[in-house]
């Protein structure tokens, strides 16, 4: 099993930038894809991006692409996620997600293990 914790949301005002963090510990976290995931206050929990274990291969939703930017550094057990312009709907809990596999997909369905979420929240 991996245990995930997430760190780095803040309140921001639009267009600026953050940068979430999630540790990963228990089991070695190059074995696990990973993913962001963000559920806004009355809304359903929404596909952000994901990257695989170890190619490095991400994929995005269109409302954040070109904007946000996950990483994975398996040497330090960590899975990031860059933040840049941000709009006042980008305001939502973010979680990152973990599944033991090559690649996963955006289905929240998919994933096995799961961080607290850390909350986002931008002004206008």
């Amino acid at each position: 099993q991996v245990q995930l914790v997430e760190s780095g949301g803040g309140l921001v005002e639009a267009g600026g930038s953050l940068r979430l963090s999630c540790a990963a510990s228990g089991r070695t976290f190059s074995s696990y894809a990973a993913a962001w995931f963000r559920q806004a206050l009355g809304k359903e929990r929404e596909f952000v991006a994901r990257v695989s274990r170890s190619t490095g291969l991400t994929y995005y939703a269109d409302s954040v692409k070109g904007r946000f930017t996950i990483s994975k550094d398996n040497a330090k057990q960590m899975v990031y996620l860059q933040i840049n312009s941000l709009k006042p709907e980008d305001t939502a809990v973010y979680s990152c997600a973990a599944r033991e596999a090559p690649y996963s997909g955006s289905s929240y369905h998919e994933y096995d293990y799961w961080g607290q979420g850390t909350q986002v929240t931008v002004s206008s």
